[in-house]
């Protein structure tokens, strides 16, 4: 056996003494793991928006590259193309089934964890990063958008990141910074356009960083510029795929995304500015931190357990974010080199929760992800406070306890208290069934549903290399195949006469197969032949 050198020795100390050191962090980060990976492609979501992304990039992998990427929800406008191009390698790798893009969020879930650890210790100590992390590791509404495939879904690690290098570009004053910045904000702004909220947060926190610098007001002005262009420079880096398709087209996106902005009617139902952003404010700590169930859940539960839940979250938001501002006010008085962080939190947090209040539409949980690490990071910093308080044992145990209920309550949450809803696997054995009788012959599809799209089904058709063809306007005698086959997904189901186009196209048609599977009613038509 070969006996360990001084400096072998050493090197075994110090790895153990890094791994004891980091066993809470190790420890949230498997669990974190748990959580967002385990019997994922069961649990993930795999409908029409999937179904048209991976087929956009099994696209990308035969070399047809895109400049576009998904279309936004609402406004009818595209995003940039860069979370096809993050699917691309996953989607590869796990040899085109839909579960590898879905993987990639999940694990970009877990670096979000280990960020927030590393932002939160750095700024408030290991106890708040403690705290902050396991909650964010297990809160059933960030857990639920880590595990399926969806462009927002990769919004919470992008802001915390791209808002972390900004931070560390004013604090230790390199350029290469702000470029970073800059380029991270342009991948933000390709996942969804609620990150111009964080384009404002950039420009407010340099602002007011460069000006709290006791210097010459001309030279003060020429680096605040100086600072603004790296960061424009870097978007345009960051965010070329989309400025390229946009200068090539004439600026058509840009425009709609205009419009809409301008044009669009108010349709809110929250009531005015105020109430709106006190609802953003309470729902920020409601959903994310004490999962506090949607309206439509609420008739679930008694009157006066849904009014304590109320009273809790709001005493926890209020308390929470008061903490945080004296502690800011602290750093501001005894100059704490701190403060430059405290702003940026303090920023992230206003002028998050503000620009909701003139938004037109209504507001999703999903549009807060750019946010979802902040009530976190103040729920920490309040628990870790109180824990630490005076050294006492009777805070240590208040602050458990605190810390208690909230784990319990997102406990009760846990996404695999339910059954697997299984769309992937029913989605694929669908459309395998339709393959089994096409006879491998030329087919067209239809499906009738109350707010699905086909493309989940057409993606297994393409990597199964017999897509069905689409029937055009105009070319019906070219496009018209012999067969049909239509997937009605809303029951009951009358296919013949439907209004939706793949049916009306094909033409006068009759009934020649009829099969339940799985959720669905397939049917087989073919043109009428008549008596």
């Amino acid at each position: 056996m070969e006996k360990k050198t001084p400096l072998m020795q050493f090197q075994l100390n110090n790895f153990k003494s890094l791994i004891f050191r980091n066993i809470p962090i190790i420890s949230i980060l498997i669990l974190a793991l748990v959580y967002r990976l385990y019997k994922i492609a069961d649990y993930m979501t795999f409908l029409g928006d999937e179904g048209r992304d991976v087929l956009a990039v099994y696209n990308i992998l035969h070399g047809k590259l895109t400049l576009l990427g998904p279309t936004s929800s609402v406004g009818g406008f595209f995003l940039g193309p860069i979370y096809y191009y993050f699917m691309a390698p996953f989607l590869l790798i796990f040899n085109y089934n839909p579960v590898g893009p879905a993987v990639m969020v999940a694990l970009f879930g877990i670096a979000t964890v280990w960020l927030l650890y590393r932002v939160t210790s750095e700024i408030l100590g290991k106890n708040a990063a403690i705290f902050a992390s396991l909650l964010y590791a297990i809160s059933p509404l960030v857990v639920s958008y880590s595990r399926s495939s969806w462009n927002p879904n990769l919004m919470p690690f992008f802001t915390l990141l791209c808002l972390y290098t900004l931070y560390k570009g004013v604090l230790k004053n390199k350029y290469l910074y702000f470029l970073i910045t800059g380029a991270l904000y342009g991948i933000l702004m390709q996942l969804h356009y609620i990150e111009f909220f964080v384009g404002g947060i950039i420009f407010l926190y340099l602002l007011i960083t460069q000006f709290l610098k006791k210097d010459d007001f001309k030279k003060q002005i020429f680096l605040l510029f100086k600072k603004y262009l790296l960061i424009l420079t870097g978007f345009v880096i960051g965010f070329s795929p989309f400025l390229a398709f946009e200068a090539r087209h004439g600026f058509p996106n840009t425009q709609s995304i205009v419009k809409f902005i301008f044009n669009s009617p108010n349709v809110s139902s929250n009531g005015g500015i105020i109430n709106i952003i006190g609802e953003v404010f309470f729902r920020l700590f409601a959903r994310l931190v004490a999962n506090f169930p949607p309206p439509e859940q609420i008739v679930n539960y008694s009157k006066d357990a849904v009014l304590l839940w109320t009273m809790g979250v709001i005493l926890l938001a209020v308390t929470s974010f008061g903490f945080f501002l004296y502690k800011f006010y602290e750093s501001l008085r005894k100059n704490d080199e701190k403060k430059p962080l405290y702003l940026l939190i303090v920023l992230w947090f206003i002028v998050g929760v503000l620009l909701f209040g003139f938004y037109k539409k209504p507001i999703y949980d999903y549009y807060f992800q750019f946010l979802f690490p902040l009530p976190f990071i103040l729920v920490g910093n309040l628990i870790g406070g109180i824990y630490k308080y005076k050294n006492s044992i009777n805070f240590k145990i208040i602050a458990l306890l605190i810390f208690g209920i909230i784990f319990v309550l997102n406990l009760y949450g846990i996404p695999f208290r339910y059954p697997p809803n299984r769309q992937l696997n029913q989605m694929k054995t669908i459309a395998d069934f339709v393959m089994t009788r096409t006879d491998a012959k030329p087919f067209n599809f239809a499906l009738i549903t109350g707010g699905n799209s086909d493309h989940a089904y057409r993606y297994f058709f393409t990597i199964w290399n017999h897509p069905p063809i689409t029937i055009e306007h105009g070319s019906e005698n070219k496009t018209v195949t012999d067969q049909l086959f239509i997937v009605c997904e809303s029951l009951p189901c009358e296919p013949l006469g439907h209004s939706l186009w793949e049916i009306a196209g094909f033409g006068r048609a009759e009934i020649a197969g009829k099969w339940k599977v799985s959720v669905v009613e397939v049917y087989k038509l073919v043109h009428y032949k008549g008596q």
